[in-house]
């Protein structure tokens, strides 16, 4: 009975051993030594009565045991292999509806050039209800998985309040980026999303660290202005989903004034007029065409009636707005045939669909011709509108089907039908990208722009539906950086009082590797030990 409890004792040793290595890492001595009085244990244990456990090893029954536990062992070593061969050798799914664990392509590149370290400090304090650090760690362990040149140190500011006065830190659960040029504090301001009442809603923090890394690494970020004053679309309302998407793609989104700031500031990397409703004084036409004719880019979102200065701005380059409104009757519609539908087979930019609620249509000037060019790169044919001076080229972006047309005298009471007397047959381009080509191959290209018959589609009710975001973002894209589509991933992670940590992961990740296997061990030795 003695060395039985002694077996017992030495088994529940090396159980306990065994889960202390895995849940507290950091006590690893004392683990081991748990490990080896289990074993220890046992020894004594087979040594006390080594007759009786020889006897039952050679008789029948024993060998038969001895047997099923050789074959019992092998099967959960080779497991335990299967599982050890698989962490070093995996890939990682999100199947969350936010993609919430899942870096954008923007961040990866960000953190796949990195050339100089960065480190991090965190300033955590064990009181966080609303879970930030825990988050934070969490994306910063994310971000390792990128990069070897990031370090992250987690520092209590309570403990060491002369690292948080160097860094003059004011709040709890602050992370600090630091580089030899600088140091850029992001405060739990910038992380935690709160409604009007002040009460949490969300968690962001993906843009804050991968801003903060561009701008202590001393990349600039380019900056996207949306002109204002004249009654054009908010882009903290009706257009903040537009303005978010820009900030994922890592652009700085702001707003520019004319009336006040009567110039375009140098760091601008596209202009978006966006349904501009009233006048443009003549110094802000002058304005912005002196902008793009020294090389600069917009994105001009033009709708039905547009005022009278914007299609004087559109005609310096060629494209004259039409004041009707794109009626398709064909099946191509959502939900209304003055809504057209525009499919991959009519979209330059490759989006599957994308749709129009009250469109009109940009018409190049008698002067401009449809030619037929093959790409230098890839030998097909493209379409270009070729002024006879060649000095302005315009490529077809998005265009109607030909039972389409431009009706200019629509009324939304009444069913839409043909007037070939005043409305324009299609089929008709409702984008255009127009720029100026190189005279010289010392020459930068010249003045670049996109104009859109609409802005509604770009709207908050519109963004999300279909292909619509992309198709806004992949325009400011080609305009600032020449660019194919990037991505977009919505990082926002709602609020949640659970949040695993590091730890937590730590050891869900060991524990489904080789807790089950052992625990199914332990209680196949207990019983055989009892039945012996």
């Amino acid at each position: 009975m003695q060395t039985a409890l002694i077996a017992v004792l030495g088994l529940v040793s090396l159980f306990v051993g065994l889960i202390l290595m895995l849940i507290l890492p950091g006590i690893r001595f004392i683990s081991w030594g748990i490990l080896g009085l289990g074993v220890i244990l046992l020894a004594s244990a087979f040594i006390i009565d080594f007759r009786r456990v020889r006897g039952a090893l050679v008789s029948r029954r024993g060998k038969f045991g001895t047997s099923t536990t050789i074959m019992v062992s092998i099967f959960i070593g080779i497991i335990l292999l299967v599982n050890a061969i698989s962490i070093g050798n995996y890939h990682r799914f999100d199947f969350t509806g936010l993609a919430q664990f899942t870096l954008t392509s923007q961040t990866k590149d960000v953190l796949a050039e990195l050339e100089a370290p960065v480190e991090v400090v965190c300033f955590f304090v064990p009181t966080d209800p609303y879970g930030i650090a825990a988050y934070a760690a969490s994306l910063l362990e994310e971000y390792q998985y990128y990069t070897e040149q990031l370090s992250v140190k987690i520092t209590d500011p309570d403990e060491h309040p002369d690292q948080a006065r160097l860094y003059e830190i004011v709040q709890y659960q602050t992370v600090v980026f630091e580089t030899e040029h600088g140091y850029r504090a992001v405060p739990p301001s910038e992380i935690i999303i709160t409604d009007a009442s002040g009460q949490p809603i969300a968690i962001e923090a993906e843009h804050a660290f991968t801003s903060a890394i561009l701008e202590v690494t001393g990349i600039t970020q380019k900056k996207v202005y949306f002109l204002t004053g004249h009654g054009e679309a908010n882009i903290y309302a009706e257009y903040s989903n537009a303005r978010e998407g820009l900030r994922d793609n890592l652009y700085q989104v702001e707003t520019l004034n004319l009336a006040i700031t009567p110039s375009i500031p140098e760091d601008c990397a596209t202009l978006i007029i966006a349904g501009a409703q009233n006048p443009l004084a003549s110094d802000e036409v002058e304005i912005i065409t002196r902008y793009l004719g020294n090389g600069g880019g917009a994105l001009i979102l033009a709708n039905p009636n547009s005022p009278k200065e914007i299609k004087q701005l559109l005609s310096y380059w060629g494209i004259m707005m039409g004041d009707g409104v794109i009626i398709e009757p064909t099946e191509h519609v959502a939900p209304n045939e003055d809504t057209p539908q525009v499919p991959r087979t009519r979209n330059k930019m490759g989006l599957s669909t994308t749709y129009f609620p009250g469109v009109t249509v940009p018409i190049p000037f008698p002067q401009f011709e449809p030619v037929l060019i093959a790409d230098e790169k890839t030998g097909m044919l493209q379409e270009l509108w070729i002024s006879k001076d060649s000095t302005i080229q315009m490529v077809m972006l998005l265009s109607t089907s030909e039972e389409s047309w431009l009706d200019n005298d629509f009324d939304p009471h009444k069913k839409p039908e043909f007037n070939e007397e005043v409305d324009v047959k299609g089929p008709l381009g409702l984008g255009f990208l127009i720029f100026a080509p190189p005279l010289t191959e010392a020459e930068e290209q010249g003045p670049h722009l996109i104009v859109i018959g609409d802005s509604d589609f770009a709207s908050n009710k519109h963004f999300v539906n279909g292909d619509n975001g992309n198709l806004f973002l992949s325009s400011v894209n080609w305009l600032a950086a020449g660019k194919e589509l990037i991505s977009i991933d919505r990082k926002v992670v709602p609020f949640r009082r659970l949040i695993i940590g590091p730890e937590q992961a730590r050891f869900l990740n060991i524990s489904s590797i080789g807790l089950l296997p052992i625990i199914i061990l332990v209680i196949g030795g207990v019983i055989w030990w009892r039945r012996r």
